[in-house]
């Protein structure tokens, strides 16, 4: 299964694509953006206008071997209207990018055993989870950081951080690409996974640190009499994907 599609090439999968088409992979990407398609074709991505809001067949863009839906609508029919496109595709396999904001706050350490909260997110996945004609890995991925996403750059304005004694969860956009990649390299179906560091300083530390690293002011922070947190574990890709981080400090930017 070398031919890979791409639901959503900006941030994540843009970079993930180039990847992709350099391990020698054929790869189709979409954009919302009619003005973004002659960038992403610079790259020899063979590029296709998708918004799944709309009542539109993809059939060419669905001729593929693998999915992966990098957007973040939360468009509940929409999904459902391309579920059933992918149906009738070619897909064998999807990997749903997913994110931990699915974990409520529970002052704990939250696994993939872990109950979720009830949401949209949490609808779709369990639309692309349940379904029969296809594989499915949901990755879930924590706050996201790398290239122009720098944390420094989060609560301006004169912003309060919220719960300063709380813990961050952070992974960079490498390893995002790389866990993605061994999902496909390891035939690693019909999981679930979180995606974080394993390191979790505090939001003070991690945002004092953030925009010091770029000369900014100290930041201010709330004083929060309740205090909600969690942490999320990756003990799970790391055993069943054998996955070691590229960026396992969040202090050494």
């Amino acid at each position: 299964m070398n031919r890979i599609s791409i639901l959503g090439c900006g941030w994540l999968g843009k970079p993930l694509a180039i990847y992709f088409l350099e391990c020698g992979f054929k790869v189709k990407g979409s954009t919302t953006s009619e003005e973004k398609l002659s960038d992403l074709e610079s790259y020899d991505i063979e590029s296709f206008l998708v918004d799944i809001t709309d009542f539109e067949e993809y059939n060419d863009f669905l001729d593929a071997d693998i999915l992966i839906v990098a957007i973040t609508s939360k468009d509940i029919d929409g999904f459902e209207r391309l579920i059933t496109q992918i149906q009738n595709s070619e897909i064998q396999k999807v990997i749903f990018i997913s994110s931990t904001s699915v974990y409520p706050s529970l002052n704990k350490v939250m696994t993939e055993e872990d109950a979720v909260l009830e949401n949209p997110l949490t609808e779709i996945e369990n639309l692309f989870k349940e379904n029969i004609f296809f594989e499915t890995t949901v990755i879930r991925f924590s706050g996201l950081f790398g290239g122009e996403r720098h944390p420094a750059n989060w609560f301006k304005n004169g912003r309060k951080i919220p719960q300063p004694k709380g813990f961050v969860n952070m992974i960079h956009r490498e390893d995002c690409i790389d866990i993605i990649h061994e999902v496909i390299a390891q035939d690693c179906w019909n999981e679930v996974f979180n995606a974080c560091s394993n390191h979790h300083p505090t939001r003070r530390e991690f945002y004092t640190i953030a925009k010091l690293s770029k000369d900014f002011e100290v930041p201010e922070f709330e004083d929060n009499e309740v205090y909600e947190w969690k942490i999320i574990s990756s003990k799970k890709v790391q055993r069943v994907l054998g996955y070691v981080f590229i960026y396992d400090d969040l202090l050494s930017f």
